[in-house]
């Protein structure tokens, strides 16, 4: 799924109004409508107090419609109007006349802070102040507003955007922005809702059909990409019933010290579990025997006692993986460095590779096209320097990108692909994955892919996805606290036979 910017956003109404020859009202009335039968669906007509704010532009005339849905189906709705300005928009005006026609009480004026009506916990709140639109910080006390709502404790529904929040930037007061319960945003998701900063202001989002110009939609690239199941099965390549092991390559995980053996078990494990017809683990000698009892599918070239000192393959593998547990000692510097002067196979970079990559970067020279990073981010500061906020963060990433010709994983939640100018979402996992050996699984998950012939960008992105995949699933039996990344390893099955399961038919009503 696509995810545009504010100005897409726009020109897709336009777009809109153009081809189906239709007003601005006319979009707002059903876009409006559709959030009205949302709600309506939920409720069912119980006998709530619902408070709608709105403001005076296009977002307040959405609230004016969905006010006056409302009322028309029997709610007790109680409506305000946030008058920060004397400006006000023409659907806007022409929706609060409507509203007045049918509404026993007509909407109350909120100019000041002695204006602010009680919100008890055990109603509804509709926000629809500010939408997608916004573009100004707000006046000092919107902000005492929407504090006021905050701490109601009430149920709060967000129109398109939770209000104080910009689409494409990061509030300059974060107390001046709703945290809605859930946010019900018109056709497309938007990238504040997927990032750390601002993803907190939405507990849930639903995101509906508002019937914009298909031929626009489809025709205009997107700021990002949001990656869900339907995107994964168009990656996803079945097996043949004649394959055998040669078909799905042979990968090789590069890494391990004293100590630190068990970030190449973990790798390892994943690539096997992932479907790479073969995997090497090259790891020191202090390794060998965890790795031929943990791990008896996998073959072992160990090379050094406590660090590896040399990286020399008498075969070319389909993917290489290496820096899990490498270590960072001078020997294990220079032998990474004469790897990359001389690999020529597909290449996922992580933990001490990135690290050595940081203190190096003259080594980026030697690196492949479409080489793999997967930094978690302290390492990413190393690589990209700081950044003061998450879309900073995405920019500067692009640029190194750009720079290496090379695909980078921000890893978190809803951990982003980058690659060149491309952004990708991921749409899996959860809090228990933020434990030890989580990335080593990752890195074998994604070698394990480009063993069997993805892409790299196909097998970053699936693999990013499977890995928070098996993460879920693995969660409903361990709980978030009792997760391990030995958990993650044991559930990558399942996660692909999820990609193939049919949701459940919804019970009939009795």
């Amino acid at each position: 799924m696509k995810i545009f910017s504010a100005q897409q956003m726009r020109m897709a109404d336009e777009a809109t109004m153009q081809s189906q020859k239709i007003t601005s009202l006319a979009l707002m009335e059903r876009a409006a409508t559709k959030v009205f039968e949302f709600i309506h669906n939920k409720l069912q007509g119980a006998p709530i107090r619902i408070h709608v704010f709105c403001g005076i532009g296009n977002n307040g005339g959405d609230g004016l419609v969905i006010s006056r849905l409302l009322i028309a189906h029997g709610y007790g709705v109680k409506t305000y109007i946030v008058n920060f300005s004397d400006k006000r928009s023409k659907n806007f005006l022409a929706n609060y006349d409507r509203l007045k026609e049918i509404a026993k009480e007509w909407p109350v004026q909120i100019k000041s802070e002695e204006d602010f009506p009680k919100v008890q916990s055990k109603d509804i709140v509709i926000d629809a102040i500010f939408g997608i639109g916004l573009n100004r910080p707000l006046v000092p006390w919107v902000i005492s507003l929407i504090k006021h709502i905050n701490t109601s404790g009430s149920f709060i529904v967000s129109i398109d955007m939770p209000s104080g929040l910009y689409a494409d930037k990061i509030p300059e007061h974060p107390e001046g922005v709703i945290f809605a319960t859930i946010t019900i945003t018109f056709q497309l998701p938007k990238l504040v809702f997927f990032l750390p900063q601002t993803a907190v202001y939405t507990q849930d989002l639903e995101v509906i059909d508002i019937g914009l110009d298909r031929d626009y939609l489809m025709n205009n690239k997107g700021v990002a990409e949001l990656i869900s199941k339907n995107e994964i099965l168009s990656f996803y390549r079945p097996r043949h019933k004649f394959s055998h092991k040669g078909t799905f390559g042979h990968c090789v995980l590069i890494g391990g010290s004293y100590g630190k053996i068990g970030s190449v078990v973990l790798a390892t494990k994943a690539s096997l579990k992932t479907g790479a017809g073969l995997v090497t683990a090259y790891i020191p000698e202090c390794g060998y025997h965890v790795l031929q009892t943990t791990a008896p599918e996998a073959m072992v070239i160990t090379n050094g006692d406590n660090e590896i000192a040399a990286i020399k393959l008498e075969f070319k593998p389909m993917a290489i993986g290496i820096g899990i547990g490498l270590g960072t000692a001078e020997k294990t510097v220079k032998a990474f460095e004469k790897f990359l002067q001389e690999n020529t196979s597909s290449l996922v970079i992580d933990a001490d590779g990135i690290n050595i990559l940081a203190k190096h970067p003259e080594f980026m020279e030697h690196l492949l096209e479409n080489t793999i990073l997967t930094p978690h981010p302290k390492e990413l500061e190393r690589l990209i320097g700081s950044w003061k906020d998450d879309f900073d963060k995405i920019e500067k990433t692009k640029l190194f990108s750009n720079t290496h010709r090379c695909i980078v994983v921000i890893k978190g939640a809803n951990s982003i692909t980058v690659y060149g100018d491309q952004i990708y979402i991921n749409t899996t996992g959860n809090p228990g994955m933020a434990t030890a050996g989580s990335g080593d699984v990752l890195t074998g998950i994604i070698t394990g892919l480009l063993s069997q012939g993805y892409d790299p960008l196909q097998a970053t992105i699936f693999g990013v996805y499977l890995h928070g995949s098996a993460g879920d699933i693995a969660a409903q039996h361990t709980s978030f606290e009792g997760l391990v990344a030995s958990d993650l390893i044991s559930h990558i099955g399942k996660a692909y036979l999820e990609l193939f399961k049919q949701p459940s038919p919804n019970k009939q009503k009795a």
